[in-house]
């Protein structure tokens, strides 16, 4: 199977891609989802003129430009309704979120009067009518959209709803990843290595980005180099129902890459196979049932270029979410090579100069291996296949990563 383009990977992978199915979550539970409809509020925000101060409800014709004396007939706090009504020459104390009591309509600031007697204040300032109050409906109306569909719920739009009297919202569905680390060499961090066995770590990595993407991640270990071992944490996987299997590792073409014929026995069907990028060059995609599965290298710094590139898309798309990735132009600021047949996205940091523009520099080694490179770096500069050299200063693509530190 020849390697196929970068663009046109990406664009198989999302061919049949959609939003998942709806939930009803609780509020406490759906910051960071994806609203799954437009939301109505169920009641006019305030539902009564209110007082915006602590003072006095009076009518505003009673307190002209000269000191006036009224008579206080009672006082009415937040969450009770004064029953009487306010007449010429009265006034009701009243208190920061209280309605405003009938015939009242000014608020006179406590600070503005003074007690002139046991039932009776002096009005040392004039006031307008609507002074200080807060119109029934000034946040909203009932019936009002308050969110709209494809909201990513964060703390003010969790607020709002909560003010709207909504106790859950409907979000689309969490993709779960199932996340699987594949080979003999691996260990799980903080235990000990044994002769020619490395630490698993790029699993870590992965989860961490899917989980920025929106999905829920179900770590299931590390499957070593057998069929036996494979099918079973591919009955996992099953099991979990997960919308994405991704594995580490085990897809290439060696002796012991077995992820693919043991996949495929399975029933998985094949959609392509090896990406003209680098790195990344042995990544897989084929389909097992719904399940969707990913094979990405095993080289740390490949497996990450790879989840931002593929899996990211992938995971926002299934989450109705917006897609994050960014991509922009920077200037070099270190000349680079020219690249080799495959499309090449290079490690590099970002800065900004004295206008602001942003630039990008590339790490000299490019191993895939090496992963405090790539925790390092800003951004990915791209490089189509057989680009020549570039010299400092000219303009490049990247794909930015974090924004400059």
């Amino acid at each position: 199977m020849a390697m196929m383009p970068v663009a046109d990977a990406l664009g198989r992978l999302l061919a049949d891609a959609g939003a998942l199915e709806t939930e009803t979550v609780a509020l406490h539970d759906a910051r960071g989802r994806v609203l799954a409809d437009d939301i109505a509020a169920l009641r006019t925000q305030p539902p009564f003129t209110a007082s915006a101060m602590d003072g006095y409800a009076v009518r505003a014709a009673d307190v002209g430009g000269t000191p006036a004396t009224l008579e206080v007939i009672g006082a009415v706090a937040a969450g009770e309704v004064f029953s009487g009504r306010v007449e010429p020459g009265q006034t009701v104390r009243i208190f920061t979120g209280a309605p405003l009591p009938d015939g009242a309509d000014a608020i006179l600031i406590q600070e503005d009067a003074e007690p002139a007697g046991e039932q009776a204040i002096r009005a040392l300032e004039p006031v307008e009518a609507g002074r200080y109050l807060r119109p029934a409906g000034l946040d909203f109306a009932k019936g009002d959209v308050l969110l709209e569909k494809g909201t990513v719920l964060d703390a003010g739009h969790l607020s709002l709803a909560a003010a709207g009297n909504h106790a859950g919202l409907p979000v689309i569905r969490r993709p779960i990843v199932g996340v699987l680390a594949t080979g003999d060499e691996l260990v799980a961090p903080g235990n000990e290595t044994g002769p020619g066995q490395i630490v698993a770590s790029n699993g870590y990595g992965v989860a961490a980005i899917a989980r920025d993407a929106g999905a829920e991640v179900i770590d299931l270990g590390i499957a070593r180099d057998s069929a036996a071992s494979l099918e079973a944490r591919l009955d996992a996987a099953l099991a979990a129902k997960c919308d994405v299997l991704i594995t580490l590792g085990g897809a290439s073409v060696g002796d012991h890459d077995l992820v693919r014929p043991v996949f495929t026995g399975r029933g998985m069907t094949l959609d392509f196979y090896k990406i003209a990028m680098r790195p990344g060059k042995p990544m897989m995609f084929g389909r097992l049932g719904a399940m969707r599965v990913l094979g990405l290298p095993g080289n740390p710094v490949s497996s990450l270029v790879c989840t931002h590139l593929f899996v990211v898309p992938l995971l926002e798309t299934l989450g109705g979410r917006p897609q994050s990735q960014r991509r922009t132009v920077a200037r070099l600021g270190a000349p680079i090579g020219k690249t080799g047949p495959r499309e090449h996205y290079m490690r590099a940091s970002l800065e900004r100069d004295e206008r602001g523009a942003l630039v990008a520099t590339a790490f000299d080694n490019q191993d895939s291996s090496i992963i405090r490179l790539y925790a390092a770096a800003d951004a990915l500069i791209v490089r189509a296949p057989d680009a020549p050299a570039a010299e400092a200063g000219e303009t490049v693509e990247i794909v930015v990563l974090r924004e400059p530190r």
